[in-house]
């Protein structure tokens, strides 16, 4: 398996559609803080849009995706011609819909992923605040056959919907977080998620590391897989992720940990020394430093909440 799907399937996300925005005028939507264990989305099929995060703005344009792994309150300001318009709201079997009265010129989906506390938790820390993905909606864009499976499904509301539109949702989080050369990610900074890196040197040492976390990594050795000096890797990985080389090998770790540790019943020492670490007690160590809580925690956590 590749190291991206790799790690979306250890993180065992779930994706769902909060509402549908079919929208004409001008229309201020507000989002509050985002519930505990949840990162919201925004995916414009349709219009023009700005995102306001903090004292950040972001630029929506029709094909783009927004995804905010830090949750936290921000708003969505409907741009198309024309003065405020009054909209109604429509809550169906699976999807709700708030659509205005004259012909849309917006067609956006918010939704959101759940994450437990584990691999989806370590996965979404790992990423930078606003992660923004400009694919197009053109001949050729991966988003297109998806996205207009997702209209006509939200249309559609049928048996199955609900179901439908979580897998389209998880596909929606692929595309974004390995990117493409039409829609490779980007924030407000530049910062590319480490996942999508196009860079060859970098996209080795981030394989190397997915496919062989138990491998007894250093610095030196990455920037060998990678064939660079070790400053030349240090720099070109933090500037074009924003994360560092040490940091994204521990939590990378942790993220494959994690997974073993909630889906699997092996021991804490056979899950060190499976993520690079020669004993439990400094495998547990760097555990609590990345997660905030220790092994066992977790891995009770998970089956208690399984029940």
């Amino acid at each position: 398996m590749d190291s991206i799907s790799r790690i979306i399937r250890s993180a065992r996300l779930e994706g769902a559609v909060d509402v549908r925005c079919l929208l004409a005028g001008t229309h201020v939507l507000d989002n509050p803080p985002g519930a505990a264990g949840q990162v919201p989305f925004h995916l414009l099929l349709d219009g023009d849009c700005v995102a306001e995060i903090d004292d950040r703005v972001v630029d929506l344009h029709a094909g783009d995706v927004l995804i905010l792994p830090r949750a936290g309150r921000h708003r969505i300001r409907v741009v198309a011609d024309g003065p405020p318009l009054p909209s109604g709201r429509h809550t169906g079997d699976s999807v709700t819909t708030l659509r205005g009265e004259d012909a849309p010129a917006v067609d956006l989906f918010c939704g959101h992923y759940t994450y437990q506390p584990g691999a989806g938790e370590l996965l979404f820390a790992g990423l930078p605040d606003i992660v923004h993905a400009s694919f197009g909606l053109g001949a050729g864009s991966p988003l297109h056959p998806l996205g207009e499976l997702m209209r006509s499904e939200a249309a559609l509301d049928a048996q199955g919907t609900g179901a439908l539109l979580a897998s389209l949702c998880e596909a929606l989080l692929v595309l974004v977080l390995r990117g493409d050369e039409r829609g490779a990610p980007s924030t407000a900074n530049l910062l590319t998620p480490w996942t999508a890196v196009t860079d060859a040197s970098l996209r080795a040492v981030v394989d190397a590391v997915v496919n062989e976390p138990q491998r007894r990594w250093t610095i030196a050795s990455l920037a060998r897989v990678a064939g660079v000096s070790r400053a030349t890797l240090v720099r070109r990985f933090s500037a074009t992720t924003g994360m560092g080389v040490a940091d994204f090998l521990t939590r990378t770790r942790m993220i494959i940990a994690a997974d073993m540790l909630t889906t699997t019943g092996r021991s804490l020492d056979d899950i060190a020394a499976g993520v690079g670490y020669r004993s439990p007690s400094a495998f547990g160590k760097a555990f609590r430093t990345i997660t905030g809580t220790t092994p066992s925690r977790l891995r009770r956590h998970a089956a208690a909440n399984a029940r």
